[in-house]
């Protein structure tokens, strides 16, 4: 218990302190007009609340992440609590901060054209087509999972409790919630979702200090200790837990934020806060998981009834033991909605990204609809496609997006003057990471541990020389 309250004030400590540090660095400029006003459509472009602008945000860039990856992740052990605090306070709020903030000065660029702007247009391309894969990805797991979990709960309802019908409900929803102005549906629906996520977090923080329970400390934190002996904390957990910590998601997810943000100012209780909550909520998660099953075994096999980890029992189970019957509503929605608002703005962000690489304007539904309109037709085709291999990859990509972005915001960073580093070795380390992690994964190459970690090390240290070598160079042509 001494291990996870310490990293709670950790987390907030980080955000008071490192956070004011990072808008320092950034240079954050109260008197400078948003995007929101400069670029006003009415549509994407328009001004909205600061907490409305927060509460998007989060559950923007939540989803099931920071749970799912959470109870996950504890199973390697506290090592989890370490990664979650300061991959999150010095990797994922900085990413998110960043990332966010050098798209408002864009106007609210996309992802792909801020990282093509600083590492080039090959690197553009291959983010245009790599994050609109992604996007699309996302939004269709997105309908499917949480249909998949409504058809188990209404199953008796006949065709109306089918996973079919579900689908269509949830499809059409995410077709409205792109073409429709944000704060239509979005900027409704959002703030109920996020408080129900925020309220289930806080009444499982109550129950970790009110149930009895075994939880680990920092003395043991050093060692893997998932069941799966041959799952090793580096790079593993590294992958495993990615919302709550860093994730190159979020990333994409910013831009649409930045559109609507009305003072620059409001960056860091955005963007960095946003990153600081999910933290706080995937501690809150691997702690409850750890202590309401009572030791890695029993969660792990709690989780596996079926031999396949399905988190989301672990949630209904903690929620209605701790909580009762308002502890299984809170369930329902964090299981079903929260994945269900990372799908819809991941469309959203797919057809804000397809627009600006095409330059096409975005201030009628027609407009919209075309663009709009590929982008369902090919979820509606994968909607039929088996994604239990696909979706192992999804970590990797996830992780190895964030790796663009903090070299392309590092890049931005040294161009202006402004201390790089803050995002230099985040860089570096999740290059090491999803390197390391591709070559020995059973779904990657499978190579010898001692290989595979060589060789991520290697690939850090080239992009590193690289770095170095266009930065000296980039000195002299200023002096």
């Amino acid at each position: 218990m001494i291990t996870f309250t310490t990293a709670l004030v950790l987390l907030v400590l980080g955000y008071v302190v490192y956070g004011a540090f990072v808008e320092r660095v950034f240079g954050a400029d109260a008197s400078r007009k948003t995007p929101c006003y400069t670029m006003a459509d009415g549509v994407d472009y328009t001004p909205m609340p600061t907490w409305k602008v927060y509460l998007i945000q989060f559950l923007n860039i939540a989803g099931t992440g920071p749970i799912f990856g959470a109870i996950l992740g504890i199973l390697y052990g506290p090592a989890a609590y370490l990664w979650i605090v300061f991959g999150c306070i010095f990797g994922g709020a900085v990413h998110d901060y960043l990332s966010g903030m050098i798209s408002l000065r864009k106007n609210g660029a996309s992802l792909p054209e801020v990282v093509g702007d600083e590492l080039g247009a090959g690197i553009r391309l291959v983010m245009r087509v790599f994050s609109l894969i992604l996007m699309v990805l996302v939004g269709t797991v997105f309908v499917t999972t949480p249909a998949g979990l409504l058809a188990s709960m209404t199953g008796d309802w006949g065709v109306w409790g089918s996973a079919l019908f579900w689908s269509v409900v949830i499809f059409v929803y995410y077709v409205l919630a792109t073409l429709l102005p944000i704060d239509t549906l979005i900027g409704r629906i959002y703030p109920l979702f996020g408080v129900a996520l925020l309220f289930m977090a806080v009444g499982v923080l109550v129950g970790i200090f009110t149930h009895d329970g075994w939880m680990p400390e920092i003395t043991s934190a050093f060692e893997s200790h998932h069941p799966d002996k041959n799952l090793s904390i580096f790079p593993m957990l590294f992958i495993t837990i990615a919302c709550g910590a860093i994730s190159g998601f979020h990333a994409t997810q910013s831009p649409m934020m930045a559109r609507c943000m009305k003072n620059e100012k409001l960056g860091r209780r955005v963007f960095y806060g946003a990153m600081i909550t999910e933290g706080v909520v995937a501690l809150i998660w691997a702690a409850a998981a750890i202590k309401f099953a009572g030791s890695y075994e029993a969660l792990a096999e709690l989780m596996s009834p079926s031999g396949k980890s399905n988190p989301a029992i672990v949630v209904n189970a903690i929620c209605q033991d701790w909580m009762g019957t308002a502890g299984a509503v809170l369930a329902i929605l964090g299981v079903v909605a929260a994945p269900v608002t990372s799908g819809d703005t991941a469309f959203r962000c797919a057809r804000l990204i397809a627009s600006d690489f095409l330059h096409y304007r975005q201030d009628t539904i027609l407009r919209r609809l075309i663009i709009s309109l590929p982008l369902f037709v090919i979820a509606a085709v994968l909607m039929n496609i088996n994604f239990d291999i696909l979706w192992r990859y999804f970590a990797w990509f996830n992780q190895t997006l964030s790796i663009f972005t903090f070299w392309a915001v590092t890049v931005w960073l040294a161009r202006k003057g402004k201390t790089f580093y803050v995002t230099l070795f985040p860089a570096l380390f999740m290059t090491a990471v999803c390197t390391t992690y591709i070559l020995v994964a059973p779904e990657g190459f499978g190579l010898s541990y001692v290989l595979s970690c060589a060789v991520g090390g290697g690939m850090a240290a080239l992009l590193l020389g690289m770095f170095m070598k266009w930065y000296l160079q980039f000195k002299k042509t200023r002096v």
